[in-house]
């Protein structure tokens, strides 16, 4: 049985008259009684009673019609979600977020799908770059914003919408770095209780390529967290340093250090490769492209 021969043992049933469902349903007469009496053959049990010129449904046929309406029903229904889920309007979006990204992106997307996508259901997933890769692979996420350079190479992996951000030492307003008027050293700065986020091998060499090896995140860094918003909250109410990306703090004073720091994070959008996409990603690109940018936030 199909679908299509369900219908039509609906609009029968509701008019009541051959004639008649088939001008509903735009079939001719002779092609309408083919497909009930096709019904009846593959159920081995008539759905109708011929009363003359009339027709009546037969005790097993209203049980038929009552359990073709609701699988109808269902079929569409199921068509209207697969065109909602392939314009990302429903459906299930599982992003993992590392510590940079997070911070940017996380609330603009929940605030987003409040109010654009209230049909779809989405689950962030914070943590380190190695657990979140793990959890992709395990196909318990669908995409990753992280740190790129804090990705090993895979061929599994894809990343892309690559954005750079500057980073920079940052202090509460009147930090007592911050009075310094000419550029300060990183001597002056490791005085100072340094908080950060866990640093790829790249950026560490920019460090010490900067600074010299006290400059190695494992020798300078003090306070180490996930959480930029908890680093950036320890920094406003201390005299602790953050190294951190500069959109991420934009209440906290810039220092600018001799020499510079000239240091970026690459935060990119990562999956698998040879695996479909969820739809909802297109909206993800975009808020990347809209806010992880170091001019999104002044």
């Amino acid at each position: 049985m199909t679908l299509v021969q369900l219908r039509h043992l609906i609009a029968l049933a509701e008019s009541g008259s051959f004639s008649k469902a088939a001008t509903l349903l735009f079939l001719t007469q002779p092609a309408l009684s083919r497909s009930i009496r096709a019904l009846e053959d593959e159920l081995h049990t008539p759905l109708f009673d011929r009363v003359g010129r009339r027709i009546e449904l037969t005790p097993f046929g209203r049980v038929t019609v009552d359990r073709a309406r609701h699988l109808v029903l269902d079929a569409d229904e199921l068509q209207v979600g697969a065109d909602r889920f392939k314009d990302g309007q429903s459906g299930v979006l599982r992003v993992g977020m590392g510590s940079g990204p997070g911070a940017m992106l996380m609330t603009p997307l929940l605030l987003h799908l409040a109010g654009e996508r209230p049909r779809l259901h989405v689950e962030i997933s914070r943590a380190g770059t190695e657990l979140l890769v793990q959890a992709l692979r395990a196909r318990a996420l669908d995409a990753l914003v992280v740190d790129v350079r804090l990705l090993r190479p895979a061929a599994d992996l894809r990343a892309e919408s690559v954005h750079e951000m500057r980073g920079a030492f940052m202090v509460r307003r009147g930090h007592p770095l911050a009075r310094t008027r000419s550029g300060v050293t990183f001597e002056a700065i490791a005085r100072y209780p340094i908080a950060s986020t866990p640093l790829s091998d790249e950026v560490a060499g920019i460090l010490m390529q900067r600074f010299g090896a006290q400059a190695h995140p494992e020798s300078c860094v003090t306070l180490r967290c996930e959480e930029i918003p908890s680093l950036v909250e320890v920094a406003r109410r201390s005299d602790a340093v953050l190294l951190a990306i500069r959109a991420a703090a934009p209440e906290l004073v810039e220092l600018k250090t001799v020499p510079p720091l000239d240091a970026t994070a690459r935060f990119g959008l990562v999956t698998l490769t040879r695996r479909t996409e969820a739809p909802a990603l297109s909206m993800v690109r975009a808020l990347m492209q809209r806010l992880l940018r170091d001019s999104a936030v002044v």
